[in-house]
């Protein structure tokens, strides 16, 4: 597969990219490189190879769940704007 001149002028164009015709000649080359890679990389027999969602395994890295003391609900609405009966006081929303 490749890219033609063509192409990167039409994908420009959707991009809203003024390009010179030394940068559209520079994409359109580096892009078949980009392809050409691709290409190579398809060849490679993965027959035997498990398929995977991530390259490397994944643990859980959550910590267990531990009860801790918390702050008392006085000292937690001594910062808040407003408070009532013993909550914070928040606008309406409708």
């Amino acid at each position: 597969m490749k890219i033609s001149r063509k192409e990167v002028e039409h994908v420009a164009l959707l991009a809203r990219l003024k390009l010179s015709e030394e940068e559209i000649n520079l994409y359109t080359e580096q892009l078949n490189s980009i392809l050409e890679y691709a290409a190579k990389i398809q060849e490679i027999d993965t027959e035997n190879v498990a398929p995977t969602a991530h390259a490397a395994q994944l643990f859980n890295v959550f910590r267990e769940d531990e009860v801790k003391p918390s702050l008392a609900q006085e000292k937690v609405l001594e910062n808040a704007p407003e408070a009532e009966n013993g909550f914070f006081r928040v606008p309406r929303i409708v």
